[in-house]
């Protein structure tokens, strides 16, 4: 049995006690340096740490985009219809690397030391950001990876707004451009209101800023100034902080130019960091 299943199992049935117990190895064993527990190399741990909802579905038992949907919002991951239309429209299973299974609640691996995140991860990120991607609006997604969530944001924002991805990894770039050329956001990227740049995410995107909505796919040691910046005053953000111990970020920047911050939850992600460091694993 796989920590994650023993994980679901435990907390589903064990007292509050035993649950914290269980919550806080979660949260140690990484120290360990094991490499099972670490989504970069082995995926199967997940985004969210000791996530909830993960206990549902772990091997191959769901198949087609439309169930995986279902399923999230079955385990109570999100409960937006907005966000539902938009991961039934936008299909997972063309956004990952040819042989991966794409429906299962997992990250998987898309080469040079990074993962596509877990579909939950990617249910909760779109929920927090809704509000902040209607359309006409403007949202930036830093490590971009595969293209998946800045085609869903492509979406929701619409041909009058504009989506934007940074990726530093340049065969990143290429892939996730055909994999949005495969998708329902086809179109969006062709009348150019969707676009995907090679950059150092962590300057963000001046060109298109100030953003309504920021998605961060990777774990910062603090907050990029740049990325501040470039909130809109109203905007909010969404990004993992941390090293070891990452809590996923709220940010909004009020009309006065301060920030309002809070935590979501407590994730595992891969760090953001520069292009030849993250090639080399560190």
């Amino acid at each position: 049995m796989l920590w994650r299943d023993c994980c679901g199992y435990l907390t589903q049935f064990a007292s509050t006690a035993t649950r914290l117990t269980i919550f806080s190895l979660a949260i140690f064993l990484p120290l360990l340096s094991l490499p099972w527990i670490d989504p970069a190399i082995s995926p199967s741990l997940g985004n969210c740490i000791c996530s909830p909802m993960e206990r549902f579905w772990g091997g191959n038992g769901i198949s087609g985009n439309k169930n995986m949907v279902k399923q999230l919002q079955h385990c109570g991951v999100f409960s937006s219809e907005r966000v539902a239309e938009v991961m039934e429209k936008i299909d997972r299973g063309c956004f990952v690397t040819d042989g991966t299974p794409p429906y299962i609640d997992s990250p998987m691996t898309i080469g040079y030391n990074v993962t596509i995140s877990a579909p939950h991860m990617h249910a909760m990120c779109l929920q927090l950001l809704e509000p902040n991607l209607q359309p006409g609006m403007h949202a930036l997604d830093v490590g971009s990876g595969t293209g998946y969530l800045t085609a869903c944001f492509a979406i929701m924002v619409g041909n009058q707004g504009r989506a934007v991805g940074v990726e530093h990894i340049p065969e990143l770039v290429n892939f996730s451009v055909k994999n949005i050329q495969k998708s329902e956001a086809a179109s969006l990227m062709e009348e150019g209101s969707l676009s995907i740049h090679v950059g150092d995410g962590r300057e963000g995107w001046p060109e298109f800023a100030p953003y309504d909505a920021i998605h961060v796919g990777a774990a910062a040691k603090e907050i990029p100034q740049a990325l501040i910046d470039q909130l809109k005053p109203g905007g909010r953000m969404v990004i993992p902080v941390g090293n070891v111990f990452q809590d996923l970020k709220v940010v909004e920047k009020n009309s006065d130019g301060t920030l309002s911050i809070r935590n979501e939850t407590a994730v595992r992600y891969v760090p953001l960091t520069s292009r030849d460091a993250q090639l080399r694993g560190s």
